[in-house]
């Protein structure tokens, strides 16, 4: 059989029966499923993921689709806003529940497997993109410019990169050469930008971070963000939650603690006591309210 004969067969079984799957813009229905399945969601359907298709001498095809793909809606997505101007809760997509996802090539990656990292001065282009202004209540050289290798989901190394007060730069360092060794998977580690902070939320982010010259979350004072005192690891695998209110607005599927994934920080794990043994505290032991991706110098 020649090859374009064999195309026309495939693609003519590929078009037959199967699962029904339509999807239409954000606010209107998504239906997902064979016979008697329907579900609906008010979150557009996430794109089809790239297949790969390969002819092979034996007239049998071979199907191959990477676990770790972007979903290209990504960040895409404003969502309504609640009266505290936080987004709504919505649920967790498929492809998010169990969130392994490639580390964008933001910056080099490492020349080996070894743990590799920096501290200087913050530089001018850095500074340039953060969120730091002169109202932050820390100067720039309170601060330092710090870069680690880390393991991605992907399983591969790369460079990540945090603005971070300056006095703790080194014991920062040697936490993430910790979970380094410990292959503790970070998807990704940068610098956020100012216009990130009032931008509409998505619920998307997963950016492992330190300092964001903003309050605290539901208060007008300073967060330790703001003194480049606090690191959050992993934000969507480990998200804020108190009352009915949850940051990422996508990470409800990582309420359930119970439900260990890879990215999750448990207590008394490797991040838990990494961060312990410099003396900084974990949102995860609060009682009022929960912030499992959060440790910082002061507690708070």
């Amino acid at each position: 059989m020649t090859v374009a004969a064999l195309m026309v067969v495939v693609l003519a079984a590929c078009a037959g029966g199967g699962d029904s799957v339509v999807a239409e813009d954000a606010g209107t229905t998504t239906t997902i499923g064979g016979a008697g399945a329907n579900t609906t969601s008010s979150l557009p359907s996430p794109p089809a993921p790239t297949v790969t298709t390969t002819l092979v001498p034996a007239a049998t095809t071979t199907t191959t689709i990477s676990p770790f793909a972007r979903p290209v809606w990504l960040g895409t997505r404003p969502l309504p806003l609640r009266p505290d101007e936080h987004g709504e809760v919505q649920p967790t997509p498929p492809v998010l529940v169990d969130r392994r996802l490639a580390t964008p090539p933001d910056l080099p990656s490492p020349a080996g497997t070894a743990f590799e990292w920096s501290i200087e001065p913050v530089p001018t282009e850095v500074l340039a993109r953060s969120s730091w202004v002169p109202d932050c209540p820390v100067t720039v050289d309170e601060l330092a410019y710090v870069t680690v290798s880390h393991m991605g989901f992907d399983g591969e190394y790369h460079t990540g990169e945090l603005l971070i007060n300056a006095a703790w730069a080194e014991e920062v360092v040697q936490v993430f050469e910790t979970l380094h060794a410990a292959a503790f998977p970070i998807e990704q580690m940068r610098i956020i930008r100012a216009e990130e902070i009032d931008a509409p939320p998505t619920g998307d982010w997963n950016d492992t971070t330190s300092f964001v010259c903003r309050p605290a979350v539901g208060n007008t004072s300073w967060s330790q963000h703001a003194y480049g005192l606090a690191v959050d690891v992993n934000p969507f695998h480990n998200p804020y939650l108190k009352g009915d209110l949850v940051l990422p607005e996508l990470a409800s599927a990582y309420t359930d603690r119970a439900n260990v994934r890879p990215g999750m920080i448990e207590a008394g794990d490797v991040v838990v006591t990494a961060f312990g043994e410099m003396g900084w505290a974990w949102g995860g032991n609060w009682n009022t309210l929960k912030d499992w991706m959060h440790f910082s110098a002061s507690g708070g």
